[in-house]
């Protein structure tokens, strides 16, 4: 996934209607402001409302559902193995909203998680902020990529890493 294909896609979703905000490795990349890895995939953060606009906003591009756990989420893959990982939120009027995770449980997006903007390719880009970035790192098992990820989300923005983020020297 290029820097071009997240901003094609953004566009895409954004030309449809459908609010977009950048979470995972791209978005925090884009917090940094330039791409620090390759990317698999492009993690996004939609209304659940707005699944279905997001999958036809996408259907010309040539994307087409792959995985569908919603309420959760749902992914999209297109002939390139270009891939978008919509985790869907259902908004109240705070601002927050919150995603039905697999088990049933909710997990809570604070009103200020989307006022988080970066930057990709030159282009400025909506994505989560730093800070809840973080705390969506927390509670599963890291790979590489997610370390690497939280590390860089330290070091930009002095955010606190919890076990097993944190640099061992």
């Amino acid at each position: 996934m290029s820097a071009q294909d997240v901003l094609q896609i953004v566009t895409a979703l954004s030309g449809a209607g459908v609010g977009v905000w950048l979470d995972g490795g791209w978005g925090i990349d884009a917090l940094v402001g330039e791409q620090t890895r390759p990317h698999d995939d492009l993690d996004c953060i939609i209304a659940l409302a707005d699944a279905e606009a997001a999958h036809f906003a996408l259907a010309p591009l040539g994307f087409a559902v792959i995985e569908s756990d919603l309420p959760t989420r749902f992914v999209v893959r297109d002939a390139r193995d270009r891939r978008v990982d919509f985790h869907s939120v259902t908004f109240d009027d705070e601002g927050g909203g919150s995603q039905t995770l697999q088990d049933g449980t909710l997990w809570r997006f604070p009103p200020d998680a989307l006022l988080g903007s970066g930057v990709i390719a030159g282009q400025p880009v909506p994505c989560l902020t730093a800070e809840v970035q973080a705390l969506a790192h927390i509670g599963y098992e890291p790979d590489e990529k997610d370390v690497h990820d939280m590390r860089l989300l330290a070091r930009h923005f002095g955010i606190d890493l919890p076990e097993p983020y944190r640099e061992t020297r």
